[in-house]
């Protein structure tokens, strides 16, 4: 791989040296995501391979190009699995897109957010260095906050080489609930049992119904049924694929509009917008597709505690993420200046003043 890692580094300097801009691209499965940026692509697919995999440490690490799909594949053989859930988007997605968009399937809620997940990472900035953070299991935390800076950084602070991540056993036994009832009864259903010992480990209201799903032992299982009640559905392991994956008939696009993720408390009540809406994670992260001005969307939320992001099908003339204040954008300017002077990496995908 030294041969690669030796054209990343030219393909780097030279863009640095002209100033011009570099658009990292793996498996191009989420290259909608974000404000548009330009530039010439610097394909990561050619850096491939699981480096280290060790079950029991609950640890692997891999090059960025490596697809999504063989490390999965590669922790069943072992009943060990990456706890939350990222999205794939397409068969051709890869560890560093992964990790770059910093997505988090419906397992988020019980289990943690991506970031939480990253262990270390190495990755070459905008001098065409190599840095490396963090370390591959968990008692080794030297630079560990730097790691999880490139969580959600859509590849702004530089290109990811080798990625080590936390993994975790399948559930035993898994079964999901369904119960019928309004979004008012659903949000408060939802608050009620996450202060309760119940193996929740996945939620989603839309339409009139709730649907929880259940991870663990036999009988655990069994006692939670027993005490939430509702109909039981089974494994219904397709139905939350959907959702993660965002093939859940809700997510078919709607003419003219984008698709709005909203990040609230679980505690927040009903939104007072007229939308089609799909809550999930407690009631804190909710989809909705609305006619509403974006401006009212996110004073509205912003005003429950919340911020908006207009996820997929964004109107590029609107901020795709929720502004930053002075104060957040400065940290966020001196970030990237420091991993990247030259401002060549992803140049104003998260904030187009940036």
């Amino acid at each position: 791989m030294e041969t690669v890692l030796q054209e990343f580094r030219e393909q780097i300097l030279t863009a640095s040296a002209a100033g011009t801009a570099i658009r990292i691209q793996g498996g191009a499965t989420k290259s909608w995501y974000g404000q548009l940026c330009e530039g010439e692509i610097l394909h990561t697919c050619g850096y491939t391979g699981v480096i280290a995999y060790e079950p029991t440490e609950l640890y692997i690490t891999a090059r960025a190009g490596t697809s999504l799909k063989e490390i999965d594949s590669l922790l069943a053989e072992y009943g060990q699995m990456l706890a939350f859930e990222p999205p794939h988007f397409g068969v051709a997605a890869t560890v560093g897109g992964m990790v770059a968009a910093g997505l988090s399937g419906p397992r988020r809620a019980t289990s943690g957010a991506l970031r939480d997940f990253v262990l270390g990472v190495s990755s070459m900035n905008g001098r065409g260095e190599f840095l490396q953070f963090g370390g591959q299991v968990m008692k080794n935390v030297a630079g560990y906050d730097v790691s999880r800076l490139m969580a959600g950084s859509l590849g702004e602070l530089g290109l990811l080489l080798d990625i080590s991540l936390k993994v975790m056993p399948r559930p035993m036994h898994e079964t999901s609930l369904a119960f019928a009832m309004s979004e008012v009864d659903a949000l408060h259903a939802l608050n009620l049992w996450a202060g309760q010992a119940l193996p929740i480990s996945a939620s989603a209201y839309h339409a009139g119904r709730l649907t929880v799903r259940l991870s663990g032992s036999e009988s655990a299982l069994r006692l939670a049924r027993a005490k939430l009640g509702g109909q039981e559905l089974g494994d219904l392991q397709a139905f939350w694929t959907s959702l993660r994956e965002q093939e859940h008939h809700f997510f078919t696009p709607e003419e003219g509009l984008a698709l709005l993720r909203l990040s609230l408390p679980p505690s927040a009540p009903e939104l007072k917008i007229r939308s089609k809406n799909l809550v999930e994670w407690g009631g804190a992260q909710r989809w909705i597709w609305t006619h509403e001005p974006l401006s009212i969307v996110r004073e509205t939320v912003q005003k429950m505690g919340g911020h908006v992001t207009q996820f997929r099908y964004a109107d590029q003339i609107q901020p795709v993420f929720t502004p930053l204040n002075p104060v957040q954008l400065k940290i966020h300017q001196e970030l990237k200046r420091a991993f990247d002077p030259a401002g060549i990496f992803n140049r104003g995908c998260l904030f187009a003043s940036a």
